[in-house]
Parts: C-alpha cells; sequence; structure tokens
C-alpha cells in the first residue's frame, strides 16, 4: 500500500461496511457519525496493509477475518465512563423508578431485581447501579421492615431482595478490565469515602 496517499472510501463502500458494522454489532453511522468511521477504517486499512477499502470488506467477511472484525469494532466503541455520571439521571432513577419498582414488587412478594448494564465500558456504571441500588433498598428496608434471619454485619443487599446487574459491552478488552474491578484514584474521584468502603 503506498502509505502517500490515502485510499478513499467510497459511497458504495461506506455502504457495505456500515451494512456489515450495524448486523454484526447492532450500531448504526448516520451522516453525523460518517466522519467518525471513516478515520477509524483508515486506521484499520493502514494497520492491515490493504489498499482498498472494497479489500478491507471482504477481509472482513473472511473466516481469516474474524480477529479484525473484532478489532474493528472494538475501534469503533467510545468508551466514555465515570462512577456517578449523569447524576440527575441517576438520582431521578434511584427517587422514581427504583422506589416505584420496589414497592410494586414488595407487593406481589417478589424481591428480586435484575439490571442490564448494556455497553458498561470499564465498570464504572455497573458498579454505580449497584451502590445506588443498595442505598435505595436500605432506605426501603427501614420504612417497610421485612422480617428476615439475616446475619450480622447486615450485607449490603438484604435479604430477601436480590439483585442481579448484568453488564455487557462489545468490547472484550472494556469487560476484563471492568470484571477486574480496580479503579485509579482518578477514576474513583466521584466516589464518596463510604461508597469506597463497599
Amino acid at each position: 500500500m503506498n502509505t502517500s496517499e490515502a485510499p478513499l472510501l467510497t459511497d458504495s463502500e461506506l455502504k457495505l461496511l456500515q451494512a456489515l458494522i450495524y448486523q454484526e454489532c447492532g450500531m448504526h453511522f448516520d451522516e453525523r457519525r460518517t466522519h467518525f468511521l471513516q478515520d477509524r477504517l483508515q486506521r484499520r486499512l493502514k494497520e492491515c496493509g490493504l489498499d482498498s477499502f472494497y479489500s478491507y470488506y471482504r477481509l472482513l467477511l473472511s473466516q481469516q477475518g474474524k480477529n479484525e472484525l473484532a478489532k474493528l469494532l472494538e475501534n469503533l466503541t467510545v468508551n466514555e465512563t465515570s462512577f456517578f455520571r449523569n447524576k440527575p439521571q441517576l438520582e431521578l432513577f434511584q427517587r422514581d423508578v427504583l422506589e416505584d419498582i420496589m414497592h410494586r414488587k414488595h407487593e406481589r412478594r417478589d424481591y428480586s431485581l435484575r439490571i442490564w448494564s448494556a455497553g458498561c465500558s470499564t465498570g464504572q456504571e455497573p458498579y454505580t447501579l449497584a451502590m445506588m441500588v443498595a442505598d435505595a433498598l436500605s432506605y426501603y428496608q427501614l420504612r417497610n421492615p421485612i422480617p428476615t434471619d439475616s446475619p450480622l454485619p447486615k450485607p449490603l443487599i438484604t435479604p430477601p431482595w436480590r439483585l442481579e446487574i448484568l453488564a455487557s459491552d462489545i468490547s472484550y478488552s472494556v469487560l476484563r478490565a471492568a470484571q477486574e474491578g480496580f479503579y485509579n484514584e482518578h477514576q474513583m474521584a466521584a466516589v464518596d469515602y463510604g461508597c469506597r468502603l463497599r
């Protein structure tokens, strides 16, 4: 490939690649995000040493291209995350949505809460949700006690309540980081001391 001149991405190649990306992971790149997509495709094309986007498209479709497809999808994700990000939305969720769900489940004697954190990135969102749900359940239990044989000290999620958070992302590297759950001081800046002890 001649590195002095980057190949041009034609409209038909762009459409083919957009369709493939959408088919593989559901990501849609409209006109506002075309430049971002072109930039990421250009990087991968150069990395693979190919001279046309159609060749790159054919590689992605091939059996040998499975690893490259995973690398492309990884490069297309924007892993912006932090603890307690969008705090007003989280507070609304905790105060109104979660409170209503807990009340309805309590009336039915269904004490399971299941939350899906899609696009969880490195895990700050699901960990934030776990802390917020634990707090909400504690306050709810104070107002609506349920007899339990829970041991002392009480667990974060007091029986009979059960919490399950499914955290998913299309990027394997960020999922590994989320699973490890290690964060530096900068990443923990928005987390107060009480939450850090958990």
